[in-house]
């Protein structure tokens, strides 16, 4: 607030007296006590949050990628997007279950289920991810010799990463389901990358040679140590909170509600992702590296889309334990506009400057330019609906989600097998644009028909139908 003040003392008065309105809007959603306030607040912790670890993320890939050249770039992002897309999917759902149940849970003052949920949550996504590594090793020595030499190495190291990366995440949803933004994201998105970073530098240094394997021992050593302090870090924080006791296990419940998140999850991991891995089976490393960067530079646009979505999920959730169905609506409207208007200005602002970002990885890298609109045009397609499947996961429409998302998951594979061998990398960003076009119009068309919510960052709500959670 005293920011706020200071900075309002030193612009020029007729610029404070047009930015008057939006400061004293700003100014009553930081102080208010108010639900919706506090979901602002945490919509721009976790946009304050990104944007940080969105600068962390680009300039240690810069940093990355000047080390060790287009080759072995490309096999290292190549590797860390199926370690992270694996590690992920070995929750099964439970990270997202820690969302909607944690809520409920504590509302009903049954405070041994939220114990009980995170227990089962931690330990059942530790053994999934480690029998996954199991499964892993004995795929990579039993094919060892169908595939090029280069890429064995980082894949076992890769496999050892799973555990941690699969516990981070259920850690991640734990305190995001308690409102805790700072704690839910920063271990991921700030302190991971940084000590990557770090451990990649010191070890080249010391001498080790500047190779994806290196890079990938920096990524599995900052992995464990991101974890564990998370860990340690939450777990005092949870039994401050909920105190001691026993644990009321309720499976049943949980795991229905999660393995159909676990598919909506995967696919949406998978439709993330799809692209850099499709490309990486169709093309040699540097043509990876260089799309890679090209993701890498718009991506900066779609953690808008994540900020808000790690503000709305906890509200959406208790909105619906409340059967309020109009501020149901009234909100749902406001994150489609909180996920539009950033996005499109951030966006517009990269494609200005994104070939002297490219650049910054190295020469090579320019070539990417051209994916960037075609990239930005589905990033915004996306944005123009908000964080429609996480309204209609709350809502208890998760089998929906698997089936709009399959959908949309096989029109983004199939684009992406025909267009890169015809177009290479542009027919890659092509693909991937299409692909979360198709997405928009489906989450909109089923939050119409489903909720009667009109969740578009142009449209006047509709009046909602009865949305009590499933």
């Amino acid at each position: 607030m005293a920011v706020l003040e200071t900075a309002e003392k030193y612009l020029p008065p007729s610029l404070r007296a047009r930015l008057r309105p939006k400061l004293d809007h700003l100014t009553a959603a930081l102080s208010s006590d108010g639900e919706t306030a506090q979901a602002q607040r945490q919509a721009l912790l976790a946009f304050s949050i990104r944007v940080v670890s969105a600068a962390i993320a680009f300039i240690s890939q810069i940093i990355l990628a000047r080390l060790m050249g287009e080759f072995e770039y490309g096999i290292f992002a190549f590797v860390w997007v199926i370690v992270v897309l694996a590690g992920n999917l070995s929750c099964l759902g439970l990270h997202s279950s820690v969302i909607r149940f944690l809520p409920q849970h504590r509302a009903e003052g049954d405070l041994a289920a939220v114990r009980g949920l995170h227990y089962t949550a931690r330990i059942f996504s530790m053994i999934s991810a480690s029998l996954l590594a199991v499964v892993g090793f004995l795929v990579l020595r039993s094919f060892a010799g169908t595939f090029e030499a280069y890429w064995t190495a980082p894949l076992f190291l890769a496999l050892f990463t799973l555990p941690m990366i699969a516990l981070g995440d259920v850690l991640d949803g734990t305190a995001r389901a308690s409102g805790w933004t700072m704690t839910a994201l920063s271990p991921t998105f700030l302190i991971r990358p940084t000590l990557i970073l770090l451990f990649m530098v010191g070890a080249v240094w010391l001498g080790a040679p500047d190779t994806a394997v290196t890079a990938m021992e920096a990524a599995l050593a900052a992995t464990y140590v991101t974890t564990l302090l998370q860990y340690i870090r939450l777990h005092r924080r949870l039994q401050r909170t909920y105190g001691r006791g026993g644990l009321r296990l309720r499976p049943a419940v949980w795991f229905g509600y999660s393995l159909p998140i676990f598919l909506v999850d995967g696919i949406g991991f998978l439709l993330t992702n799809a692209d850099v891995v499709v490309v990486g089976f169709y093309m040699p490393p540097d043509q990876v590296a260089v799309y890679f960067a090209a993701a890498k530079t718009i991506v900066l646009v779609q953690f808008v889309a994540f900020a808000v979505k790690a503000a709305a999920a906890p509200r959406f959730s208790t909105i619906l334990a409340g059967g309020d169905t109009a501020s149901l609506a009234a909100f749902a409207g406001q994150t489609a506009r909180w996920s539009f208007w950033p996005a499109l200005v951030i966006g517009l602002s990269i494609l200005l400057v994104g070939e002297h970002l490219l650049a910054l990885f190295g020469p090579a890298f320019t070539v990417g330019y051209g994916l960037l609109p075609i990239l930005f045009a589905g990033t915004l397609a996306k944005a123009m609906v908000g964080p429609g499947e996480v309204l209609l996961s709350m809502a208890g429409r998760q089998n929906l989600c698997v089936l709009l998302y399959g959908a949309v998951l096989a029109v983004n594979i199939t684009l992406n097998i025909i267009l890169i061998p015809l177009y290479g990398l542009s027919g890659a960003a092509m693909a991937t644009a299409c692909a979360m076009i198709v997405e928009a119009i489906l989450l909109h068309v089923a939050l119409r028909r489903t909720l009667g919510i009109r969740m578009f960052a142009f449209a006047a709500p509709l009046a909602p139908k009865h949305t009590k959670a499933a």
